[in-house]
């Protein structure tokens, strides 16, 4: 008997710490923070793995560029019979009647040091523009992700908020219930009251459903596919002081523009100058006609190009490029100037908000010691029920004002920590 209580004993300690540790598990998963959720939003994303691979092209392409200005060389081989029958065909002195040829070409054109480092300049600025597309892309993804987690916590606190104001409901029906018994209340006061509490449960419960919709939506956005609930941590969310500088990231997109501009410009340059290309080959090249096991040999020879009249197109090339640049500079003005009017007015909107705190504050602060009052004077039957259910509406009223301005806030910062970089 004793071994059996031994033995229960040791499996019951064991559960406990299976709970224990089970419970340990739970509460990290319950958990989550802003962070994790950006993390887990940039990891799913297929558009880093696509900017990856455009980096790595790009790569490919300065490559193949290299290699296509080294020497080339190639292989190739020619057979031709022209057949004359009863003294018709082709003239002998022009087909060779039947020809072959088998050779080895080495072909290399001669292009100047410029115009190699105008075709790498325009591979470099085409790897920037795919960095700065790949980092815009994830600053829009962390915004959006921001965005929803602020709209996924502001559901949650609604939710708590209710469930707090209805468990105060509860406790204080059971009071009132045995009050209106022993006649110090009406019944009618006291169904007033009963309406009221059902009324909180229903927005309780319409709060959970609105915050496991927006927590649907953040797992969504983020490739979360988990349906269990966690508990949002409050997003810890700062003002970037750092304003924009020059050359700032918006403005960097304008920067590359012009700088592509103006390397088609230099490109259009590069090839109106003087073309020269070397070849020099070796094989069999016979027509057959005169010791034919004789005709291996070899040959060089060179090619210039000079353009001397296009119809006036380099000029229509540049004023086409020079219309570019203008456009440039025109959204390049016009968005400096939308930028620093949008952070003026964040910072505004967020001056303003914090200004309302300390007011909401103080108003809260005198609605809780009037519910505190009430709630005495209610256990003596000296306050109306409806002054008390007055004073908790207000009380809601004045809790929600505080952290709608506080969402409002934290959305404000995250747009101004966008758009100030």
């Amino acid at each position: 008997m004793e071994h059996f209580r031994k033995r229960r004993f040791v499996i019951v300690l064991c559960l406990s710490f299976f709970t224990l540790g089970s419970h340990a598990q739970r509460s990290v998963k319950e958990t989550a923070d802003l962070n994790f959720f950006i993390h887990q939003a940039l990891t799913s994303s297929p558009l880093s793995n696509d900017y990856k691979n455009q980096l790595l092209m790009n790569k490919i392409d300065s490559l193949r560029w290299r290699a296509g200005y080294l020497p080339q060389v190639t292989t190739s081989s020619t057979g031709l019979y022209a057949p004359i029958i009863n003294g018709y065909g082709y003239d002998v002195a022009l087909s060779n009647e039947h020809t072959l040829d088998a050779l080895v070409s080495l072909n290399y054109n001669l292009i100047s040091k410029g115009s190699k480092d105008n075709k790498l300049q325009q591979i470099l600025l085409q790897r920037d523009s795919i960095h700065y597309v790949s980092k815009l892309s994830e600053l829009d993804l962390k915004k959006a992700i921001t965005d929803q987690y602020i709209t996924a916590y502001a559901s949650q606190q609604q939710v708590d908020f209710n469930s707090d104001v209805y468990a105060l409901l509860a406790r204080e029906e059971v009071l009132l219930k045995e009050l209106t018994r022993s006649n110090t209340y009406r019944q009618t006061e006291y169904l007033a009251f009963l309406v009221s509490l059902k009324q909180q449960q229903l927005q309780w419960k319409q709060a959970e459903l609105q915050f496991k919709n927006d927590y649907g939506v953040l797992n969504y956005l983020s490739g979360i596919n988990d349906t269990s609930a966690v508990k949002l941590m409050e997003p810890l969310i700062a003002i970037d002081e750092d304003g924009p500088q020059q050359g700032n990231f918006f403005i960097k997109r304008f920067q590359i523009d012009s700088l592509k501009t103006l390397n088609a410009r230099q490109a259009v340059d590069f090839s109106y100058k003087p073309r020269t290309s070397l070849y020099v080959n070796g094989g069999y090249n016979s027509s057959f006609m005169l010791q034919p096991y004789k005709n291996f040999g070899t040959s060089v020879g060179f090619t210039v190009s000079v353009p001397l009249y296009d119809g006036h197109q380099k000029k229509m090339q540049y004023d086409r490029l020079n219309l570019q640049l203008q456009t440039s500079s025109a959204y390049r003005t016009y968005f400096s100037a939308q930028q620093k009017q949008q952070i003026d007015l964040l910072r505004q909107q967020i001056a303003a908000t914090d200004g309302l705190y300390q007011q909401i504050k103080d108003q809260i602060k005198i609605i809780s010691g009037l519910i505190d009052v009430d709630r005495k004077l209610l256990h003596t039957g000296n306050v109306k029920i409806a002054d008390f259910v007055i004073a908790i509406n207000n009380y809601m009223v004045a809790q929600n004002l505080f952290r709608q301005t506080n969402i409002n806030r934290l959305r404000l910062i995250n747009q101004l920590n966008y758009w100030n970089r």
